[in-house]
This record gives structure tokens, sequence and C-alpha cells, in this order.
């Protein structure tokens, strides 16, 4: 593991991301080693009864701990400058761990309501079914969050930049409200990366990952990840994550330690790429409308300023035409695929009304922002001129 004196300069994320995290085996290997095991063994009775006692270090059961998911758990807790982390089978576990292992009947969610369809479903169906109750507020609005709050209010859920209209919501201003309620935030930092935006350092007390997207980065595997403090995680996580088995695959961790070598490297190339094509996409006729945190026409462009490190790998625009110019648009790209994921190597493009926002209902469809002309446009590391050929001829199709 990597090990620094106190008294010497923090390293760059990029440098973490290489090293972070890392324990070698006594054969000394470069790559992180790869334990594809259930279980482990102890040299005698008492050593086992010592381990699960916790009075002596070490593994018991890869759906507790596993080495390499312990690796990338601690790489992210490097990345995100967090205390303790869990690795998950999807982003999704992520998000449904970090809120149900800390609420009971009776309780309350406060929501903004600018959320993956998955995420809704989450705190308006599953949760209700669990006695726990939600209201989704409008996240831009502070007002909003501190009248949804009540005697029973035990969680804030956001996420920030939103999917896929790419709101931006003030972490710390309603860090602050959830504070004084005795609520926990919980930020769902995927659009932004660890790269662009740390929530913990906002005032937000956890932060959750879809894996899968920028981490991974590459279309090859699933995985999530929940951060927060050591305590926070002991209280509330730790029993959860053990006995209901969301845990992550040792072979899936390995594979995003690997992903995150490169994600500094990826964030910057896409980032990049986006700000080009979105200040490109804003001066087209048949483009109604381009929303793009890094760019000063965007809504919460103040407030992306304040909490994030630059834009994002993701645009959202409105095709004039409705759907059927959508559908054109997309039909006639050649380089960039159709794909509900984001956050590739590869550039991706997705319908939300009908795809990954298609269960909301057309009022809230109409209410998030999401007509049948939205695109969103997550972009990958081909050459931007290639990718802004490949655009310019889809909306002459349109």
């Amino acid at each position: 593991m990597l090990k620094r004196d106190d008294e010497k300069k923090p390293l760059k994320p990029a440098t973490l991301m290489v090293h972070g995290g890392t324990t070698r085996s006594n054969f000394g290997e470069t790559s992180e080693a790869l334990f594809l095991t259930q279980g482990f063994v102890y040299a005698t009775a008492e050593a086992a009864e010592a381990r699960f006692k916790g009075e002596e270090p070490g593994f018991i059961y890869s759906r507790y701990a596993n080495p390499t998911t312990r690796m990338f758990e601690e790489r992210m807790m490097a990345l995100e400058g967090a205390e303790d982390a869990r690795g998950t089978a999807s982003g999704m576990a992520a998000v449904a761990s970090a809120i149900q292992c800390q609420v009971k009947a009776g309780d309350h969610i406060v929501a903004a309501r600018a959320l993956f369809g998955s995420c809704r479903y989450v705190v308006e169906t599953v949760m209700a079914r669990c006695g726990v109750s939600c209201t989704l507020v409008d996240g831009r609005d502070l007002d909003q969050w501190q009248r949804a709050v009540q005697p029973n209010t035990k969680v804030f859920f956001m996420e920030t930049p939103t999917n896929p209209t790419l709101e931006v919501i003030d972490i710390a201003a309603v860090a602050e409200i959830a504070h004084a309620a005795g609520a926990t935030l919980v930020v769902d930092n995927v659009f932004a990366t660890p790269i662009h935006q740390k929530p913990l350092t906002l005032g937000a007390d956890v932060v959750v990952y879809s894996a899968t997207k920028h981490i991974d980065g590459q279309g090859r595997c699933l995985g999530g990840v929940v951060l927060s403090s050591k305590q926070w995680i002991d209280e509330n996580l730790h029993d959860f994550y053990r006995h209901t088995g969301p845990a992550l695959s040792p072979f899936n961790a390995w594979t995003l330690l690997k992903g995150l070598e490169t994600l500094p490297l990826r964030v910057a190339h896409q980032t990049a790429a986006a700000a080009t094509i979105a200040d490109r996409l804003a001066e087209q006729p048949k483009i109604a409308r381009v929303l793009y945190p890094g760019r000063e026409d965007h809504p919460d462009h103040a407030i992306a300023r304040r909490q994030m490190a630059a834009g994002s790998t993701l645009i959202a625009f409105n095709v004039t035409g409705g759907k059927p110019a959508a559908f054109r648009f997309l039909n006639a790209l050649e380089i960039i695929l159709i794909s509900n994921n984001l956050g590739d190597a590869k550039s991706l493009v997705t319908h939300p009304a009908t795809t990954t926002h298609k269960n909301l209902t057309t009022e809230a469809r109409a209410e998030l922002g999401i007509d049948d002309g939205l695109v969103r446009l997550s972009i990958g590391l081909e050459d931007v001129e290639d990718l802004w050929d490949d655009i310019a001829g889809a909306l002459r199709a349109a």
C-alpha cells in the first residue's frame, strides 16, 4: 500500500489512481492481484474464532470483504477523500443500499425530483413498500427542501448534475438544510465524476457512484461504490451490506481498478471535447436548446462554477421537431452509438423519453424538461472533429 510522510504534499488524483490502495502478495506482482475466492482458511480454530470476533485482522468471506475489492474501495477513498467505502454489484445496488440501510418503517425521505428512473423507483416505490414515505422537490429550489422536512425525515437524496437535463444543485446549501433537520445527505455524483466534484468536501454525508460509468469507462462490467465516514459505514451500512449481499465481484473490482488508472486522462479529454461540441451545437438552427454546465447560458452555471472543477462529459440538447426529428438524428449517426449507457470510451447517445425515463408519466417528464426532442450525448475518446462531423451530418438528416 502506498505510504507517504505526512509532511509531504498530498498526491494528485492521477498518481493516486495508479498507486492508491495497492496491496501486494508475497509474489510482488506489478498489477493488482485478482483474488477469485469465495472464502478464506485459518491456521487454527482459535484463529478463526479471533477473526470472527474482530480480534484478528483478515478476511472471512468475499460477500463481506475481499482483498481485490478492498483495493478498489481504498483507491476510491483516496480519490474521494472518504474514510471508508463499500463496493457494490452495480450503481443501483449502491443507491439502494445507501438509502435503505439508514431508514425504517415510519421514516421519511426528501429527494430531488430530477433523478434517473431507477433511483425514483427506489425512493418512491421500494421505500414505500417498506413503510418509508418520500417527498419529491425541485432540487434547485432551497425553499422546497426546507418545506419538505418532517419530524421523521432521515435522508436527503439528490444527483447533481442530474440525469438527463444536467440541472446543478447547490450541495453545500442542501447539506446545511439536511443537517439542521438531523438528516443525512446522499449525493449521486456520477455525472460530475470524482474528478470534477467532491460532495463530501461540500457537506454531503454519503457519496454513491455507478462505477459502471466513467470509473470502468470502457463498457466492460457493472459496479458501484458507497463512500462516507467510517462512523456512518460502521453504524449504518456495515451489517446491512454483510447480510443482504450487494457485494462487488472481485473480478469486476479488478477491472474497475484498471479503469481508475486512466480515469483522469479519459475524463479530461471527454470534458474538453464535450465543451467544444456544446458550443458548436448552440450555433445550430435545428437545436432549440443546449444544456451544458460549463456554458454561461446554463441556468445553474454559477453554482457549477462554484462546486465543480469543470463541466461534464455529457451534453443535453433539444432537436427541433420532437421525436421524429430526434429519431432521424440518432439513426443518421455513424460513429456515435445509440445506447442507454454513459461515461464510456465510445460516444453514446440516448433518447431519454423513450428509454431511461420512459416509465415516468408524461406530466412528470414535462416537469423535468424531458420532452420528445431531448437528446443526451455522452462524449467518448474519439477525435472531437470526427465526432462533430458525425453530429453535423446527422443534424442535416434531422
